[in-house]
């Protein structure tokens, strides 16, 4: 079994939902007494939001690179970036590093191809939903179309990300907010939901949407369990 990376912190509460979904896999596959083999770093969340919303991402590219390194330096056999929005700093962490790194988006998108959908909405925050980092990785490498909602729900999501769910705030009038905006892309076309923040998944379940849901969470532990038992 090889040793799984993962740099988290951004936030904690989705980082302990990787940890648990990732061994909870393992001992799915391997049975009896198995986990995983994990390596973690775990950042201060508020230093790297703050470098967010200065627009710093170089800055915040550099402290992840960082990080990174000491993950592979415990003996990480390959790197998990425990968040959807800070793999617009992916090629830095990349470079800085000689293990591979297994991209959230990229995994995604294997899981939408695999269902045969074409075209889903994408929910995060604000800059997973409108800088090119993800959304664009999924279509020129991926060829799915992407919608994302109006900019007035965009900040809505963003809003609940940071101010509710980060902070382990779950709110029903949140949720149902979520699932009016799941409603309108689903009359646009959209035929699943990637919930492109690793914390949304603690909020939306798949009950509550009228369309199929890709957690990246989920979706990104049972890729690395996939690369750590091949």
């Amino acid at each position: 079994m090889k040793t799984i990376g993962l740099l988290g912190g951004m936030s904690w509460e989705s980082t302990r939902t990787y940890y648990e979904a990732i061994n909870q896999e393992v001992r799915a596959r391997c049975g009896g007494l198995h986990s995983a083999k994990i390596a973690m770093y775990s950042v201060d969340f508020d230093e790297i939001e703050r470098l967010q919303d200065a627009g710093r991402w170089d800055q915040a590219g550099r402290v992840l690179a960082e990080a990174a390194k000491r993950v592979e330096a415990t003996g990480a056999d390959f790197l998990l970036l425990c968040s959807n929005t800070m793999h617009s700093v992916a090629p830095e962490i990349e470079q800085a590093i000689g293990i591979p790194l297994l991209h959230i988006a990229d995994a995604t998108a294997e899981e939408v191809k695999g269902t045969s959908l074409h075209t889903v909405g994408l929910l995060g925050t604000k800059f997973t939903m409108e800088l090119d980092f993800y959304r664009g990785r999924l279509v020129s490498r991926h060829g799915l179309e992407v919608l994302i909602p109006a900019e007035s729900e965009r900040e809505l999501i963003h809003r609940v990300i940071y101010d509710e769910l980060c902070m382990g705030r779950l709110l029903d009038v949140s949720r149902e907010q979520y699932v009016d905006i799941i409603n309108k892309l689903a009359a646009r076309g959209a035929e699943g939901i990637i919930l492109g923040c690793t914390e949304i998944s603690l909020l939306v379940a798949p009950e509550h949407s009228p369309l199929p849901l890709f957690d990246t969470t989920t979706i990104h532990a049972r890729a690395a369990v996939d690369w750590a038992l091949a």
